[in-house]
């Protein structure tokens, strides 16, 4: 298929494995060893239901009955029977959960949450080796594994209630979702610890899987409900060299949208008379083949995990048309349906894209997954068309609307990140009862804390990429790297003082090798300076600075993005935002909260011409033992009139001057329950 858009196989590029990659930032170390200290034994225990007063998980409770299911099979032989189906969405707890019975609990994709702890926990072990949890993953795995099937079918809950309906309902039963995680989550501790029994069991899973299905006479031609198979097959591919899971992931591509629609054989009963050939199933991305599909809809988690699968088989095989709608599907999203935090899924109905420039800041969904899938899909943009305009995402979701999940003591998190909060309307509403105005020790549906410890486990993935001559810097992050140039280890190392100030060290250390440096610059940055490039060969293309020339024995730039105090307006197209301003520098986002500013924050306002006339002013502080920049700003706050009706004639009403302060969005509610508010009006 012909399109504006072609490959250029040249620009690839590729992530540096994470052994190559030692992160050194003061910020971002911070983070990780917040995951591994804190975030991976507290989510350890909470898979084996030990967080006292957390919903519980039992996660590996049902590995565990499934493993001795397994036994009791073998040790019976044929006279032993499956226990017969019967369909747990989730189960209701017994009065006495001391004594629960061997049957399944949780939601149908519970296997999931060991997936994404296991993965966290391989990044953690490549750049901070523990044997005390290797010990425990092990054995953890020696439990996944006692569950697996002699034909290599893994997933618990029909495993528990019976194989009469595997793959049944792909619709709902996220059978392919839970395999697509086992993948991803075996692939990353074979590569820290070259331990491959995890990896063996998830390969026989997909061997199963593609026996099963296929483009072949008298194979399933379904796909999954719940996407992520297709990125895991092509990882498991990349892992092991074989083709077949790349085939698999294309025939779920290609497979996905068709009519007569695959869901419809499974549920008949769904379908009204006359709506046959009508578009259905947006909520699953599937109302389309997805070369046709032009606009994000549906649940904004499995829309990114689709879209990346689709970037991961584009580039492998080369295909324009899949680029293509890979790239109209990120413009739709970046122009029309992402929050200024990177937050995207503005509707808690269906956890869902809502219709072009729908982005309440009260009702916003935001999923945590979701921002953090938008990351998964701007690294493999990136990796196919080197554009700053994916790192740009890639940083603002980073900063903002992914780490606003997890508290500053990594103990509690937020499935949901609002832009704005007032706590008696998320106690007393229905309407907004999903936004909660502080974080939650865990949660029945677990798939963000997981998640979170997963990707921040491995962020040096998305600071870098690299093809034959070129190093691509998208995130500046300090760090120690290697790179093979030409048989030749290349060492850079880079000094940054992000997110705070723009100052970043880039160190070279590559006597007699000639390759370049692409580095990134800024979207949030009108100026930038670099000093140690005066003898390279230098060039500017699509937002990255390119330096290339034959490099000494050691030598340094200096490049210098000054972080300026920005007043935000959003689309005169988004209805919520009119008359509003939100606080950026550099790539953190602002927010006001209650704590800092009192009560009722929709009477205060901005007051843009003394800000233009005496500017911000920025400080360092400390917010909960976190050193930080903070933002004070002139604004004035609307008195209340007195002993008026509930309406009264306008006026312009009595407001006093004040100053306002604000934080970064990312550490709100950690000082308890109070308001916040990204959005705040300007006049």
């Amino acid at each position: 298929m012909e399109t504006e858009h072609s490959l250029d196989k040249a620009c690839y590029s590729a992530s540096l494995s994470l052994r190559d990659i030692k992160i050194t930032d003061d910020f971002w170390k911070n983070e990780m060893e917040l995951v591994r200290r804190e975030v991976i034994p507290y989510q350890w225990e909470a898979l084996n239901d030990r967080v006292e007063g957390a919903p519980p998980s039992f996660c590996m409770r049902n590995f565990r009955v499934a493993g001795k299911l397994n036994r009791e099979k073998r040790e019976k032989g044929a006279a032993f029977e499956e226990p017969k189906y019967t369909f747990r969405g989730f189960e209701t707890l017994p009065e006495d959960p001391e004594h629960l019975e061997d049957k399944f609990y949780g939601f149908v994709f519970q296997d999931s949450d060991f997936s994404k702890w296991i993965e966290a926990v391989g990044y953690s072990l490549t750049q901070h080796p523990d044997p005390e949890l290797e010990k425990t993953a092990d054995e953890a795995i020696d439990v996944v594994c006692a569950a697996q099937q002699e034909d290599g079918y893994l997933d618990t809950y029909y495993i528990i209630n019976g194989r009469d309906k595997t793959f049944s309902n792909l619709r709902d039963h996220h059978e392919l979702y839970c395999f697509g995680h086992l993948a991803e989550g075996a692939v990353a501790y074979y590569e820290a610890t070259g331990k491959d029994k995890l990896l063996r069991a998830a390969q026989r899973f997909a061997d199963y899987i593609a026996e099963y299905f296929g483009e072949e006479e008298g194979k399933c031609k379904g796909y999954p409900g719940h996407e992520i198979a297709e990125m895991a097959l092509v990882r498991l591919y990349r892992a092991t060299g074989e083709t077949k899971y790349l085939k698999l992931s294309r025939f779920f591509v290609d497979e996905r949208g068709k009519q007569p629609y695959y869901f419809d054989r499974e549920h008949p009963e769904a379908v009204k008379k006359g709506e046959e050939k009508e578009l259905r199933y947006q909520y699953h991305q599937a109302h389309l083949p997805v070369r046709e599909q032009d606009e994000a809809v549906g649940h904004a988690v499995r829309a990114v995990y689709l879209y990346s699968g689709m970037a991961d088989v584009a580039q492998l095989t080369g295909d324009d048309g899949l680029y293509h709608a890979c790239e109209t599907l990120w413009n739709n999203i970046v122009n029309e349906k992402m929050y200024i935090t990177g937050g995207i899924g503005g509707t808690h109905v269906g956890e869902a894209f809502s219709y072009a420039y729908d982005l309440p800041n009260d009702t916003a969904y935001a999923e945590t997954c979701a921002s953090i899938g938008l990351v998964f899909f701007a690294r493999r943009m990136l990796q196919m068309k080197p554009d700053s305009k994916y790192a740009d995402v890639m940083e603002r979701a980073l900063y903002n609307g992914i780490l606003s999940g997890m508290a500053l003591d990594g103990k509690s998190f937020f499935y949901v990140n609002p832009l704005e909060v007032n706590p008696e309307a998320c106690h007393k509403d229905e309407r907004k009862f999903h936004v909660k105005p502080v974080r939650q020790k865990w949660f029945g549906c677990a798939c963000c804390p997981p998640n979170l410890a997963r990707l921040l486990s491995s962020i040096g993935s998305y600071a870098y990429t690299e093809n034959k001559d070129t190093l691509f810097v998208h995130l500046y992050m300090g760090s120690v790297l290697t790179k093979k140039v030409a048989g030749q280890d290349v060492d850079v190392c880079i000094e940054s003082d992000f997110p705070w100030n723009g100052n970043v060290k880039v160190r070279v250390r590559a006597k007699g090798s000639s390759f370049k440096l692409a580095l990134r610059i800024p979207e949030w940055c009108g100026s930038y300076t670099v000093k140690g490039a005066e003898t390279a060969r230098t060039r500017t293309k699509d937002g990255y600075l390119y330096v290339e020339k034959d490099w000494e024995e050691e030598e340094v730039l200096e490049l210098c993005f000054p972080m300026e105090v920005r007043l935000m307006a959003a689309n005169a197209n988004v209805r919520e935002d009119i008359g509003r301003a939100a606080v950026t520098r550099g790539p953190i986002v602002y927010c006001l909260e209650e704590a800092d500013n009192g009560k009722d924050l929709h009477l205060v306002s901005i007051d843009t011409a003394s800000v233009s006339v005496s500017g911000p002013a920025v400080q360092d502080e400390t917010v909960c033992q976190v050193p930080v920049k903070t933002i004070e700003l002139p604004g004035f706050r609307q008195e209340k009139p007195e002993g008026q009706g509930l309406y009264i004639p306008w006026s312009a009403g009595q407001k006093k001057p004040v100053r306002l302060k604000l934080i970064p969005y990312y550490m709100w509610a950690n000082r308890g329950e109070n308001e916040m508010q990204v959005w705040t009006r300007a006049e």
